[in-house]
């Protein structure tokens, strides 16, 4: 058993859903490791990931309108200390999660045909997002 770890930084433009697919499947292939399981965890609580169609261009928007519906700026929360986006953003966050857990298979994330890894920022201005990876496997 071997195992491994990086940080990715993701830059975003304010409230979007930017595909990390790409990069965590280069650093698993980079990796050497065939089979294992793969945690990736985001280091904010005002940015979140999931797991999500990467096909269709319309369901980033779809999601981040019904999160905007489900969660909207300006509810009278007690803690605005970043913004009014800021504890929306919070909520987001806690909804949607801040960690994935994925099986690595032939060297590669087991992922179904449609799936993607994305980092969800709720907040409205553009950041730096921390992910780490962490790989076990052998």
């Amino acid at each position: 058993m071997r195992q491994m770890h990086t940080t990715l930084t993701v830059s975003t433009h304010g409230q979007s859903l930017t595909e990390c697919t790409h990069d965590i499947a280069e650093w698993i292939a980079d990796s050497g490791i065939e089979e294992g399981v793969l945690t990736v965890f985001c280091q904010h609580t005002s940015a979140s990931l999931l797991i999500n169609e990467n096909a269709a261009r319309e369901v980033p928007g779809d999601l981040l309108r019904w999160l905007d519906r489900s969660v909207p700026e300006g509810d009278h929360y007690a803690h605005d200390d970043e913004g009014p986006d800021d504890m929306p953003a919070h909520i987001k966050s806690m909804l949607t999660g801040n960690s994935l857990t994925i099986p690595v298979i032939g060297g590669r994330m087991a992922l179904g045909t449609w799936q993607g890894v994305f980092l969800a920022e709720h907040r409205a201005m553009p950041q730096g997002r921390r992910i780490v990876l962490h790989l076990l496997g052998a």
